[in-house]
């Protein structure tokens, strides 16, 4: 199964670091948020990746092109003729696809320039900005056992966001405004999508989190899977450095991979 993942936003709220590079490619630990979360469904046997790119797409492109370059030691003998020999070579299981998808796409947009990557299938979906412990596996299996179009991950988080209306049989009944008041869940990506969602995609203006989500809710098919464990978007600086102190103590929730690879 592919997981795609949202990558092409400017990332206005982090403007200290996203001036300089995409949000996705903000470093935690000394890797990209975006390799972060790439490790997360890799310990799960998802290992095909398509990165929905737009801004400053350049440097994401060029990190995986280098990839052995960034995580490995390296000789370069100049006189073989230039000859590089990597050293300890630090690889993932992983097929990657970068694909363009414009600069002022909107995330619904996006999703629907990679239907021609993806085809008559399902696939999953997130955002690059953000971490969890998921459990991938109970994600999927609670997704194909409800044979609904969209399951999406449904967290308790600062209101920030617009609220989801959850049944007690996990329907996602409706979207609304977020109030100061609020202790509802809020929709936080990982999500399990059939290829029916990309009917519910217009153009490059279509804003996923809007009009497709709030149809398929009214039409009964959108299902919560209920997370009660950790996960946290990078939207400020102050985020990105909770996320840094995290990794540094050594307990960020998010490493479920048992070693820490070089790759």
């Amino acid at each position: 199964m592919k997981v795609v993942i949202l990558a092409g936003g400017f990332g206005t709220r982090i403007s200290e670091e996203s001036h300089l590079k995409p949000k996705p490619m903000i470093e935690i630990g000394g890797k990209p948020i975006l390799w972060h979360i790439m490790k997360e469904y890799s310990c799960y046997g998802f290992h095909e990746f398509i990165i929905c790119c737009g801004y400053k797409q350049h440097m994401i492109k060029e990190y995986f092109a280098d990839y052995y370059l960034h995580n490995s030691d390296v000789t370069f003998d100049f006189g073989a003729g230039g000859r590089m020999t990597v050293h300890n070579n630090a690889s993932e299981p992983w097929k990657v696809t970068l694909i363009d998808t414009g600069f002022h796409t909107m995330t619904g947009g996006r999703i629907k320039r990679v239907q021609p990557y993806i085809g008559r299938e399902a696939f999953m979906l997130t955002y690059g900005d953000a971490v969890a412990d998921v459990n991938l596996k109970e994600l999927y299996e609670f997704h194909k056992k409800h044979g609904k179009y969209a399951t999406l991950t449904a967290i308790r988080a600062e209101q920030r966001f617009g609220i989801l209306k959850i049944s007690k049989d996990q329907a996602v009944e409706a979207f609304r405004e977020k109030s100061a008041k609020d202790g509802n869940r809020i929709n936080a990506g990982y999500m399990v999508l059939e290829p029916e969602i990309f009917d519910y995609l217009k153009d490059d203006q279509t804003v996923f989190e809007k009009d497709p989500l709030s149809q398929l809710a009214r039409e009964g098919e959108l299902r919560a899977f209920k997370h009660n464990g950790f996960w946290q978007c990078m939207d400020t600086k102050r985020e990105m450095d909770m996320l840094e102190a995290l990794w540094a103590s050594g307990k960020a929730p998010w490493k479920i991979w048992k070693e820490e690879t070089a790759g």
